[in-house]
């Protein structure tokens, strides 16, 4: 994952804002949507002074990414005003466009303060299995695609992967966190939430109908992304993402969702709209 973030290219000094990414190989082929969203982010970062962070953006995800091919980053430098700078970046692959954000980043200002608090109820991470011991006696390429990530995800109250266990309800919460260290750069944690972001965040919708990720003829596809940062985080200690799903209808479901620090503290904001398409006479 560090690999794939560390973008080459230009730096703020320069005024020919293109950076190239590589992607991280996947089973199925397709770019991974937290992936470039967070290269997105990085690369917008590059032509921002250091001292103002990001605290926004939305994406919309055009096309399937190829994770064998890398990926260009054009940056636009829309605005910088006294507190706030504008940055519009877009994805291509082969000259043609798979990923379109819109990002702010502001500094470090004082001001009103207040925060949502966490669940009360959710099991802390420890007492809740690992991934692996859910995905024992699944296909290998299941267990490759969920297992092998530089993310260690556990599930309350458990995974949609192979069933859903429980009540059919559009909610759920997910303890997550990167395998090892990565520094105190913040810009690189926050640029790793959002990668972290992409992870479960559909799930509320198939939760809701009963649809468990292997279900035969089921497709789902990020339509768009928002995120907003509210304060800074390690994305190296665990991160408790509450999410739910108040609608789905026509085909598409959207998911919102709040991430917290194990102490508490809200870290940031997450909407996401998704197509889904089950075949009929799978769902409740």
């Amino acid at each position: 994952m560090l690999a794939v973030l560390d973008l080459s290219g230009s730096d703020a000094r320069t005024t020919e804002d293109i950076f190239v990414g590589r992607s991280q190989t996947m089973p199925l082929g397709r770019v991974f949507g937290g992936q470039v969203l967070a290269q997105a982010m990085v690369a917008a970062s590059r032509t921002i002074a250091e001292d103002r962070l990001i605290h926004s953006m939305h994406g919309y995800f055009l096309r399937p990414g190829d994770s064998a091919r890398d990926i260009t980053f054009a940056v636009d430098r829309i605005h910088d005003g006294r507190s706030f700078s504008t940055r519009r970046t877009q994805a291509f692959q082969e000259g043609v466009p798979i990923f379109s954000m819109i990002a702010s980043f502001q500094d470090v200002d004082p001001g009103l303060d207040h925060a949502a608090a966490p669940p009360a109820d959710v099991p802390a991470p420890e007492d809740l299995p690992a991934i692996e011991e859910h995905l024992r006696g699944s296909h290998p390429m299941s267990q490759r695609l969920l297992a092998d990530r530089p993310v260690e995800v556990r599930h309350v109250p458990s995974p949609v992967y192979l069933r859903v266990e429980g009540a059919h309800v559009p909610r759920q919460a997910v303890w997550m966190k990167l395998r090892r260290p990565i520094g105190d750069d913040p810009r690189l944690h926050a640029a790793a939430l959002a990668y972290l972001s992409d992870l479960t965040i559909q799930e509320p919708v198939l939760r809701a109908h009963g649809l468990p990720w292997i279900t035969p003829g089921l497709k789902v596809a990020s339509l768009d992304h928002a995120m907003w940062w509210h304060r800074p985080g390690r994305v190296d200690d665990w991160l408790l993402y509450v999410q739910e799903s108040p609608s789905a209808r026509g085909g598409r479901g959207l998911s919102t969702g709040r991430i917290f620090t194990r102490g508490g503290t809200l870290l940031a904001s997450v909407a996401q709209e998704i197509m889904v398409r089950a075949p009929a006479g799978v769902t409740d």
